[in-house]
């Protein structure tokens, strides 16, 4: 018998916007497949990335310029 997998919702699975994929781990270089956090925040979104290879744990930033970010009405 076989189990089935079961779908779980993380940050990552409910984001929005389009997920960084791929990341090389800052600290061996082994691909990283998706961020296991993201936070977005005004001008920044962050996100948490674990190696499944070292087991490092980094967080990178993406800050945007604040003429990009389209004001409310």
């Amino acid at each position: 018998m076989t189990k089935a997998a079961v779908p779980t919702a993380t940050m990552v699975d409910t984001h929005g916007g389009e997920i960084p994929t791929q990341n090389p781990c800052a600290q061996c270089g082994a691909p990283i497949a998706q961020p296991d956090w993201i936070e977005p925040g005004e001008g920044r979104i962050s996100y948490l990335w674990t190696c499944r290879t070292c087991g490092y744990r980094f967080e990178a930033i993406a800050i945007f310029d604040v003429s990009a970010i389209p004001l409310a009405a």
